[in-house]
C-alpha cells in the first residue's frame, strides 16, 4: 500500500512540472496508473486522478491518451459514493480532458459523465459545487451541441443556485459557465433565463469582487446580444444606471465587459439606445473611451456607432456628449487596424445623417486623418473599407475642412470631394473667394476628368461660378 500511494504521489508531483512531462510520456505513465483508480484505498484514488488531471491538462496528447486507455469510465463509476476530495478532483479530471477540444468534450458526454457532475452540482461541499461548475463550462464553452447537452443534463437550474451561494469562487465559475452556455444561440440563452438568471446575475453587478463582477458582465452581454427581446428582459432587471459605475472600475476587464453589455443593447433598436442615452449611458462610453487604451475601448467606440446610426437623434446625442473627440483620438494614437476601423465606422455613422452632422465631425479635423489611413499601403483593406469618408463627404458641406483633402485625395475620394463644392460654391460668394485664394480652383484646372463623367460635370458647375478670365 505504501508503495502504491509513494507511485501515484510521486507521479502526481512530477506531473506538476512541465520538464518532466516529456519523460513520463515515454514512460507510458497513463496505463500505470489505470488500475491505481480502482485502488481500495481511498487516498491512493484520489492521487491517481489528481496525477491523470494533471497530465491531460498539460496537453492535448495526454488529454486522448486519458481517454484511449478507457479511464473516464473508471473514473466515474463511483463517483457518488465518492469523499469530496476525490469528486474535486475528478471534476478536475473531466475538466481538463474538455478544456483541449470538442472531440474531447464530447467523449466526456458519450462516458456518461454529465449525470455524474449533475450530482456534484448538488453536493454540500462549495469545492465539489465549483469544481463540476467549473467542468460543464469547459464542455459547453465549444460549441451548441455540447452546450446542449449540459443543458439537457439539467445543470442550468442548479447553476443558478450556485451563484446564490455565499462563496465568490463558487459564484464566478457558476456566472461565467453560464455565460458560456448563453453565448452559442438565442435558445440556449433563453434556457438561462427561464431558470431565473437574470435577475440574481443584476444584483451582483455593484458586488466589489472584480473577478465576478467581469463574469457576471460577460453573462449578462452573451444573453442580450442575441434577440431584441432577450435584450429587454436584460434591461428590464434594472441594470442602469448601475452598470455605468462599471466604466469607472480600476479593472480593465470590469470596464471592457460593461462596455460590451452596453454595446449588446444598444445595437438592437433606437428605443434601447434612448434608454441608455437617457440615463446618461452616452456620456459615461466617452469618459470610459478617453480613459483607457487598446482592445478595452473597442466595445464602447463600437457601441457609440451602434447609437449613432439608429437615428439623427441619437447621433446628436452622441455629438452633444462629445463623442467624436475620443475617437477621432483613437485614429491617431492607436496601432491596431480593427480598433481604427471601428472608429471609422463610428464616426461614418454619426457624420452620415445630414449636413448639421457632417459639419461636427469636419470640424473635429478628422477627414485628413481618415484620408492618410484611406491611402496607406498599410491599412488592411477592411481598414479602408471603414475609413472611405464617403459616409461623411455625401453631407459634408464643410468646405473649409473639404479643401486641404484637394491636394492629397485619390481619384474614387476627388469626386465626391468635388461634388460637394459643386453644390456649395455657387450659392455662396464668400466661400467661392476663398476657394481662388487659398489655390482650391486651381487644383480643381488639373485634375483629368473624363467627358461626360459626373466628375466632369461637377468641375464644370464650378468653373461657371466664375467669369473665364479666373478660370484661364
Amino acid at each position: 500500500q505504501r508503495a502504491r500511494s509513494q507511485f501515484a504521489q510521486a507521479v502526481a508531483d512530477l506531473a506538476a512540472r512541465p520538464q518532466s512531462i516529456d519523460t513520463l510520456r515515454s514512460a507510458g505513465v497513463v496505463c500505470l496508473l489505470r488500475p491505481l483508480l480502482l485502488d481500495v484505498v481511498p487516498s491512493i484514488r484520489q492521487t491517481t486522478a489528481l496525477a491523470l488531471g494533471r497530465l491531460a491538462d498539460y496537453d492535448v496528447e495526454l488529454a486522448e491518451a486519458v481517454v484511449k486507455a478507457g479511464i473516464l469510465p473508471q473514473l466515474i463509476c463511483s463517483l457518488p459514493e465518492e469523499n469530496r476530495y476525490y469528486k474535486k478532483t475528478a471534476a478536475f479530471v473531466l475538466r481538463a480532458i474538455a478544456k483541449h477540444s470538442p472531440q474531447l468534450a464530447q467523449a466526456i458526454v458519450q462516458c456518461g459523465a454529465l449525470e455524474m457532475l449533475v450530482i456534484c452540482l448538488e453536493d454540500f461541499d462549495p469545492g465539489v459545487k465549483e469544481g463540476a461548475s467549473w467542468a460543464f463550462g469547459y464542455i459547453a464553452r465549444h460549441n451548441p451541441e455540447l452546450s446542449q447537452a449540459v443543458v439537457d443534463a439539467g445543470a442550468v437550474p442548479l447553476l443558478v443556485l450556485c451563484i446564490q451561494e455565499p462563496e465568490i469562487a463558487l459564484k464566478r465559475i457558476a456566472a461565467s459557465t453560464l455565460s458560456d452556455i448563453s453565448k452559442h444561440s438565442p435558445e440556449l440563452a433563453q434556457t438561462v433565463v427561464d431558470a431565473g438568471a437574470i435577475a440574481y446575475l443584476a444584483q451582483m453587478i455593484p458586488n466589489p469582487d472584480a473577478k465576478l463582477k467581469r463574469q457576471v458582465l460577460s453573462a449578462l452581454s452573451q444573453i442580450a446580444k442575441h434577440s431584441v427581446e432577450l435584450a429587454e428582459l436584460v434591461v428590464e432587471a434594472e441594470i442602469f444606471p448601475v452598470v455605468l459605475t462599471c466604466l469607472k472600475d480600476s479593472d480593465e476587464y470590469v470596464k471592457k465587459n460593461g462596455a460590451t453589455l452596453i454595446r449588446e443593447i444598444a445595437k438592437h433598436t433606437p428605443e434601447l439606445s434612448q434608454l441608455i442615452v437617457n440615463s446618461g449611458g452616452v456620456a459615461a462610453v466617452v469618459d470610459c473611451i478617453g480613459s483607457c487604451r487598446g482592445t478595452v475601448r473597442l466595445p464602447g467606440i463600437m457601441t457609440l456607432g451602434y447609437v449613432a446610426a439608429h437615428s439623427e437623434d441619437l447621433s446628436m446625442a452622441v455629438i452633444v456628449s462629445k463623442g467624436i473627440p475620443p475617437l477621432c483620438a483613437c485614429l491617431i494614437e492607436e496601432h491596431e487596424d480593427h480598433i481604427k476601423a471601428a472608429a471609422a465606422w463610428a464616426l461614418g455613422q454619426i457624420g452620415r445623417h445630414s449636413t448639421e452632422h457632417a459639419r461636427h465631425v469636419a470640424v473635429a479635423n478628422v477627414l485628413p486623418t481618415l484620408l492618410d489611413i484611406f491611402v496607406d499601403t498599410n491599412s488592411s483593406e477592411d481598414l479602408k473599407t471603414k475609413a472611405t469618408l464617403k459616409n461623411i463627404l455625401q453631407k459634408c458641406t464643410y468646405l473649409p475642412a473639404l479643401e486641404p483633402l484637394l491636394h492629397e485625395a485619390p481619384p474614387s475620394i476627388m469626386k465626391h470631394i468635388i461634388g460637394q463644392f459643386s453644390k456649395v460654391l455657387p450659392h455662396d460668394s464668400k466661400a467661392r473667394r476663398l476657394f481662388v485664394t487659398t489655390g482650391g480652383l486651381k487644383k480643381v484646372q488639373e485634375i483629368e476628368a473624363e467627358p461626360g463623367s459626373l466628375l466632369q460635370e461637377y468641375i464644370n458647375a464650378i468653373n461657371n461660378c466664375y467669369p473665364e478670365e479666373i478660370v484661364r
